[in-house]
């Protein structure tokens, strides 16, 4: 019998939320992505039937021994919600299995269909528990910056998802490549830094920290209070990957991503020849 989220009796789990989050654990399993969950809920579902399916999967992936390192934020530039056809931000959660190392390779066919954008994470020195999180609560919370490249990837066929398909299927979390150099917050205005991505060598992504909710430090505090408010709070330790700077772009096999963001550095990954098929990589 599945386990059940946040220990909710498994025969109180409606049975499409196991449904949804069983086809997402199968799609993950294969290498085959699955249609879309949403078609399993009465009008499409709806977010809260979509967090509890995260739940499932992600209650499962501790029950196996995996570790949870931080949430992700997602949805927050307007770019790539025109790109995936939604309105609002999402969160996710990082499972330390998920990291690649700075200027590291990620395998052929760990990943369905990926693509790739630019971000800054935040790594906190203290808990935000608050459901009324500041934006001083979150700088005073914050150890350091990195900068990040996130690695999303779909288990909906075709990236055929609505806000109910990402965050059922933890939205839409991949991998994630942090750098190496720790950079205070002090002095450094987060909406402003500016980002530029490559694609071996070529510029294929662009923004600044506006683009994501205003500033970084926005979907921060927005996530801040949105766990709170479920009782999940972020705490000390925990990594925050605050969203795109800029357009996603598609992956194909052999190419290397780098970003530069302004004050924070750069980080960069390579694809391994058939680490990203037809379906999630360049035609």
């Amino acid at each position: 019998m599945p386990t059940a989220p946040d220990g909710v009796r498994p025969d109180s789990v409606p049975p499409a939320v196991v449904e949804a989050a069983d086809l997402l654990a199968e799609a993950a399993r294969t290498g085959t992505p699955c249609p879309p969950v949403r078609t399993l809920f009465d009008g499409g579902g709806d977010l809260e039937t979509a967090y509890a399916v995260q739940r499932l999967n992600v209650r499962r992936g501790l029950d196996a021994g995996r570790r949870i390192a931080g949430r992700k934020i997602g949805l927050t530039s307007e770019a790539v919600q025109r790109q995936l056809g939604v309105d609002r931000p999402d969160f996710g959660a990082l499972f330390a299995d998920m990291a690649v190392p700075d200027g590291g390779e990620v395998p052929a066919g760990r990943l369905l269909q990926p693509k790739v954008e630019a971000e800054v994470a935040l790594v906190l020195a203290r808990d935000l528990p608050d459901r009324d999180c500041t934006a001083d609560d979150v700088l005073n919370a914050v150890d350091f910056a990195l900068p990040a490249l996130e690695i999303v990837d779909s288990r909906i066929a075709g990236w055929d998802i609505s806000l109910v398909d990402t965050v059922a299927d933890n939205a839409s979390c991949g991998l994630y490549v942090l750098g190496t150099t720790p950079v205070p917050l002090a002095g450094l205005d987060l909406a402003t830094v500016a980002m530029t991505m490559t694609r071996d060598g070529e510029t294929v992504s662009e923004g600044t920290g506006a683009a994501c909710l205003g500033s970084p430090l926005n979907a921060a505090v927005w996530l801040a209070s949105a766990l709170a408010e479920r009782g999940d709070p972020l705490r000390a330790g925990d990594l925050v990957l605050t969203g795109a700077l800029g357009p996603m772009v598609p992956v194909a096999p052999g190419d290397v991503f780098e970003a530069r963001v302004g004050g924070l550095g750069s980080v960069r990954v390579g694809f391994a020849a058939g680490a990203a098929d037809r379906e999630g990589g360049r035609a």
